[in-house]
């Protein structure tokens, strides 16, 4: 994994919120439709194998803080519609899921890699961010404090 240089988004400023189609083929969406919660954007592709792993990891944190204020947002990148499907179905993801299969957005959010997380306060900045696999003992650790939950 490569490391982020002095350009990444930096914590506290905004971040981009474009439209991008759903992966499910149901219209677009955006992360300014979930301004005023928070939002950990997951960007994803289904050749990542820690993609893969820390799948579990992100759905059970969703079925636990998922909806009241909160939600998982993963952003399927540099894939193809139908591989990110497969996924989504190979790991019964039932969070939102959008589909940048060019890569552009990824570009905006200026990642170093797949996967790559970014917890969004509900004002749109980011509040913090994990290049790489997010894990169980992170999500409890770094981001329940954050979004006032609990497990």
């Amino acid at each position: 994994m490569t490391t982020k240089g002095s350009d990444a988004l930096a914590v506290g400023e905004p971040v981009p919120d474009p439209e991008l189609p759903r992966l499910d083929g149901s219209g677009s969406g955006s992360l300014a439709d979930y301004r005023g919660d928070w939002v950990l954007v997951n960007v994803w592709a289904s050749w990542c194998g820690p993609c893969e792993d820390e799948s579990p990891a992100l759905q059970a944190f969703h079925e636990r803080h998922g909806g009241d204020g909160f939600t998982v947002l993963g952003v399927d990148t540099e894939d193809t519609t139908e591989a990110g499907l497969e996924f989504v179905g190979k790991f019964e993801l039932t969070y939102p899921q959008l589909h940048d299969g060019p890569g552009e957005y990824r570009d905006e959010l200026e990642t170093t890699g797949v996967p790559e997380s970014f917890l969004v306060d509900p004002e749109g900045e980011l509040a913090l961010h994990r290049p790489g696999p997010v894990t169980q003992d992170y999500l409890r650790e770094e981001v329940e404090p954050l979004i006032g939950a609990s497990s």
